[in-house]
């Protein structure tokens, strides 16, 4: 499968460099040649000799050693590479990307190198979380860096938390993923919805809900990737629009209903992942509402309910729902399928630390109309998105058998 692709690998200082060893090994059986670059650090936890012997190539451990062969082997092995991946990749070694730090061989070749980087962040949860490692992970984002999330689970420290290195095939196929993308989607114009909507009570107040719009971001994203013409319908939220992405700003559910119906005759699939609001002040107050001294009651009247407004005109388009529950998730999913004329809905359960409403991560099951169904998860929401479009092109494949 990856025959004639060369892959650098990064080893830096954490306790899961171990890890490497297989993910390495996974990656010669593909067929791909390997050069491993490893930090001191990270020699004391693994013997250069065990990649050497696993790559089949020397592997570079100090900046000024006696080079194998006769040229200038950082700027050699950056040209040469078509992935560079930092497996683990420490806070430390992070940082010093993000912030054009080239004080050894890993960093300095990372810098020279233009193909695409793949970073898989491992280390203690309250290091990840800490917000100087969060903006060096951002910034390394928007520079084009791809970061393969770390999972929650036990950690080298006996705690457990966010922060373990995702296992070798996971890691593998994310390589994969990078280095020979699905294209399938084609032809395929996809119009998503993403985020909250906010109804005003006023022009200072508004009722609205948690949702950060990750998950419908993450779906255009991937959408785009695989190959879609991708309108992405999305209410106030604080992400970075997906390249290639035709993005639709909106505030209200009356004004996210009146975009999709405006790209709507285009679209071929229709994936609602927004959470938009159900209910709206009757009329809203021209001017702030003062405290009245005593009981205050607001009228509310229902929103339009998007995806039955579509799909009560679904034609031959793919409709796709998701289903935020508290409880009984597979009994409300399954009515909306039918109240909204879906072929198939994503239901998850909301409320949870580790999943949902601003989590990076979720766990969800696709429900199709006859009650069947399929979990995915836990995940990080980009995963779960390739399942999702994973699901959508199998159902469209079989509508063309």
């Amino acid at each position: 499968m990856l025959s004639g692709h060369n892959i650098v690998v990064g080893v830096s200082g954490g306790i899961a460099a171990y890890k490497c060893v297989e993910v390495v090994s996974r990656l010669r059986k593909l067929g791909a040649e390997t050069f491993v670059i490893m930090t001191e650090n990270a020699a004391k936890l693994v013997a250069p000799i065990t990649f050497r012997t696993i790559s089949n190539h020397p592997v570079v451990t100090h900046m000024f050693e006696e080079p194998k062969q006769w040229n200038v082997e950082h700027i050699a092995l950056a040209e040469a590479a078509d992935l560079f991946l930092v497996c683990p990749a420490t806070a430390n070694v992070i940082g010093k990307i993000h912030c054009g730090v080239a004080d050894d061989f890993l960093t300095t070749t990372i810098m020279a190198c233009t193909a695409p980087k793949l970073i898989c962040p491992a280390m203690n949860h309250n290091m990840y979380i800490n917000p100087t490692v969060q903006r060096n992970l951002a910034g390394l984002r928007q520079l084009g860096y791809h970061i393969l999330e770390p999972e929650c689970g036990r950690l080298a420290s006996g705690a457990t938390g966010k922060g373990r290195l995702p296992e070798p095939e996971r890691i593998v196929r994310e390589a994969v993923s990078i280095l020979m993308p699905k294209r399938d989607l084609e032809g395929l114009n996809i119009l998503v919805t993403a985020g909250p909507t906010r109804e005003w009570l006023d022009p200072v107040r508004y009722i609205s809900n948690p949702s950060t719009g990750k998950m419908g971001y993450a779906l255009a994203a991937a959408a785009s990737n695989r190959g879609a013409t991708v309108c992405l319908v999305s209410g106030p939220v604080a992400l970075e629009a997906p390249p290639g992405v035709i993005v639709k700003k909106v505030d209200t559910t009356c004004e996210m209903l009146d975009a999709c119906v405006e790209f709507y005759p285009e679209a071929d699939v229709v994936i609602g992942a927004a959470a938009p609001g159900d209910f709206h002040l009757e009329s809203a107050h021209e001017q702030k509402i003062k405290k009245p001294g005593g009981e205050f009651q607001l009228v509310l009247r229902e929103t339009p309910d998007i995806l039955k407004t579509l799909g009560q005109s679904k034609g031959r388009r793919l409709l796709v729902g998701f289903a935020a529950e508290t409880q009984h998730i597979f009994e409300n999913a399954v009515q909306k399928i039918k109240n909204k004329n879906l072929d198939f809905i994503c239901a998850n359960q909301v409320g949870l630390s580790d999943r949902g409403f601003g989590s990076d991560s979720n766990v969800i099951s696709i429900i199709m109309p006859d009650g069947s169904y399929r979990e995915i998860g836990p995940a990080p929401k980009y995963e779960i998105a390739m399942a999702i479009l994973d699901k959508v092109k199998s159902v469209i494949d079989e509508r063309q058998d």
